[in-house]
């Protein structure tokens, strides 16, 4: 009897540790490449480390973490291919939108931008890769908001979802791109301000995208070459 009892506790305790890593991973607390020290989480958790292995044991069966030789549990890495194609035609399906929002900003709307983008700028010297994240998403959807397509908005708001689903942000690998982006950020502001020619705007904003994926591919070139 006391033995089923001490089963069930430490059952109840796994499920703990397992909501409780699965959120952070959900919310990019644990980004990507992430290291899952079972002492130090079985700590924070109050708990010993037998049931914390165990949650990471279920959450590696459902691809949410991995294990590898001298590195240990680790938060899973992006589906680089996947990754790829959404950026690619986030950056198509974005830029467009982008241009076709942009005579239609309403009043207020670049101002907004400009203090989500200051805001992204206070984040860079106390880096939080979700915060960022965020932030970032905010921004670009003051940008392409007042698009009058309704499918190319669809396709945009899919793409980030997309991105959301793969659970990760390339500041998390590289944050030196951040410091790019507000920059990007900043001259896409200057266009809008300026009223450049909606192509000008489009090449932009689609730049700015792939940037961001060339800077993936090219961590993950260096980090299996």
């Amino acid at each position: 009897m006391a033995r089923a009892t001490v089963t069930g506790a430490a059952l109840s305790k796994s499920r703990i540790a397992y909501e409780w890593i699965k959120a952070r991973i959900g919310d990019g607390t644990f980004s990507p490449g992430y290291r899952l020290v079972l002492g130090q989480l079985a700590q924070e958790l109050g708990v010993s480390v037998v049931p914390v292995r165990e949650a990471i044991r279920l959450l590696e069966a459902e691809g949410l973490v991995t294990f590898e030789r001298n590195v240990g549990a680790q938060v899973a890495m992006v589906d680089e291919r996947e990754y790829q194609h959404t950026m690619q035609t986030l950056a198509l399906v974005e830029g467009y939108a982008a241009a076709l929002a942009a005579p239609l900003l309403p009043a207020g709307a670049l101002d907004e931008a400009r203090a989500l983008n200051a805001q992204l700028a206070d984040c860079l010297g106390h880096f939080e890769p979700a915060r960022f994240t965020a932030l970032n998403r905010d921004f670009h959807a003051v940008l392409f908001g007042a698009c009058p397509n309704p499918q190319v908005l669809d396709l945009v708001e899919r793409g980030w979802n997309r991105l959301s689903g793969l659970r990760t942000s390339t500041f998390s690998f590289v944050p030196g791109r951040a410091h790019e982006s507000v920059a990007e950020h900043d001259a896409i502001l200057g266009l809008l301000d300026a009223g450049a020619p909606a192509a000008d705007v489009e090449r932009a904003v689609r730049d700015h995208r792939l940037a961001t994926l060339n800077t993936f591919l090219a961590f993950q070139a260096h980090r299996h070459p």
